[in-house]
């Protein structure tokens, strides 16, 4: 899997169980939700996104066919 398609699958991820869980056992989880929103906002503005610094150091490849980025 390309390191596009795994940010937006981790973000999706954290967002809809964050959700779940602040529905299904306390709503102190929604906070979950909160972290990928920031962080994706942060990208936005200033580049700078954790977890592709993770996938970079482990080598992932970028999308380079059907990205949703491009």
């Amino acid at each position: 899997m390309c390191k596009d398609r795994i940010v937006f699958l981790v973000a999706g991820c954290m967002v809809s169980g964050g959700i779940a869980l602040g529905h299904f056992i306390h709503p102190g989880f929604l906070f979950i939700s909160l972290f990928p929103g920031v962080m994706m906002i942060t990208a936005a503005l200033t580049g700078f996104c954790p977890l592709t610094k993770i996938l970079n150091a482990l080598k992932v490849e970028r999308c380079t066919t059907g990205s949703p980025l491009d």
